[in-house]
């Protein structure tokens, strides 16, 4: 676990191991999500990135009689 400081400015850096990890690079857009006593940092990826992450994923599911 990665511990930071917070800046007079109220800014933080995000530490070597984990931008590697997550491959945030300089510039790119991060959302800040608020969640009970916790502050999450997701890094905003292209619509282009993500084409084909769910190929493979098993879509069988049991569905309700009325939704078939």
């Amino acid at each position: 676990m990665e511990t930071v400081t917070v800046s007079t400015k109220y800014q933080v850096v995000i530490p070597q191991a984990v931008r590697e990890l997550l491959g945030v690079q300089p510039g790119q857009k991060v959302q800040v999500i608020p969640y009970t006593d916790r502050i999450e940092l997701i890094p905003v990826r292209p619509a282009a990135e993500l084409r084909g992450f769910l190929r493979g994923i098993d879509t069988t599911v049991e569905r309700d009689a009325d939704r078939e």
